[in-house]
């Protein structure tokens, strides 16, 4: 088994020891060191969480494998609270469609199953330097690459299957922007901070897709409290506000955008 085919099924069987073994072969093989080697509780069993820092820079081990992504609008229960939200957003003139999952149906990415290398990704991520389109160039000459988007969905969900990476809920007696302590300010099980800041858009090699926020529209947009939550959905893919960066307009922003380095293994 080499370490860029490490499932998460299988990481999750092994005992620290062994967890500590293979933090010290992933860093050896970046040239870095094993800065963090953890267990958490996740979906109801243990999981190892490894850092390794390079150059000053930590990233978290992202064991993954074949794994199944996106959201399953079609069997996901809204509580009865989200469906009165989402009507008032849609009387102040917000929402796309009748009803919260004909909304959501237009913004997550569906259900499906795809095949991932495990990767070492970056615990922040970072602000660009250039305009997106020369970021491969620039991260390439640091041995880094941006990730795919299926890569950043799975790494922020970490094989959960919910609305959020916390779960299918969210407060909605406020908007993340004004929430200091709410779940989306705790690392996610394999130790990112991610989809953490709605005034945040993390983009990748997928120029239909940005991800972790919509640079704070839905925060100056009166939007209602839970479509100011969903731009930090795991499977949201924001497509409208990939169309603006990607755009004439979003090439002028470029430093109010952000990316997630890579290191392959």
């Amino acid at each position: 088994m080499t370490l860029a085919n490490l499932t998460l099924d299988q990481w999750r069987s092994f005992d620290l020891p062994t967890a500590s073994r293979i933090a010290e072969e992933a860093a050896d093989l970046v040239g870095g060191q094993v800065a963090e080697v953890e267990i958490v509780e996740h979906l109801g069993a243990p999981l190892h969480r490894v850092r390794v820092e390079r150059n000053a820079q930590q990233f978290a081990l992202i064991p993954a494998g074949t794994v199944a992504l996106g959201f399953d609008v079609a069997t996901w229960e809204p509580t009865s609270e989200q469906i009165a939200d989402y009507a008032e957003s849609l009387e102040a003139g917000f929402g796309h469609g009748p009803d919260l999952r004909t909304h959501l149906a237009q913004l997550l990415s569906p259900r499906r199953i795809v095949t991932l290398p495990t990767v070492l990704m970056a615990v922040e991520d970072e602000n660009l330097t250039e305009v997106p389109t020369d970021m491969p160039a620039v991260l390439a000459a640091r041995g880094l690459r941006m990730p795919s988007s299926d890569e950043w969905e799975y790494a922020c969900g970490a094989g959960a299957q919910t609305l959020f990476r916390w779960g299918n809920d969210c407060p909605l007696d406020r908007i993340p922007y004004d929430d200091h302590a709410g779940p989306q300010h705790q690392l996610n099980a394999l130790g990112l901070r991610i989809a953490y800041e709605t005034y945040r858009t993390e983009l990748t090699s997928d120029v239909n897709a940005v991800h972790g926020g919509d640079g704070g529209e839905s925060a100056c947009g009166g939007y209602g409290a839970l479509l100011s939550w969903l731009p930090l959905a795991t499977a949201n893919r924001n497509p409208a506000m990939a169309e603006f960066v990607y755009g004439p307009e979003g090439e002028d922003l470029c430093e109010d955008f952000s990316t997630r380095p890579v290191l392959a293994l």
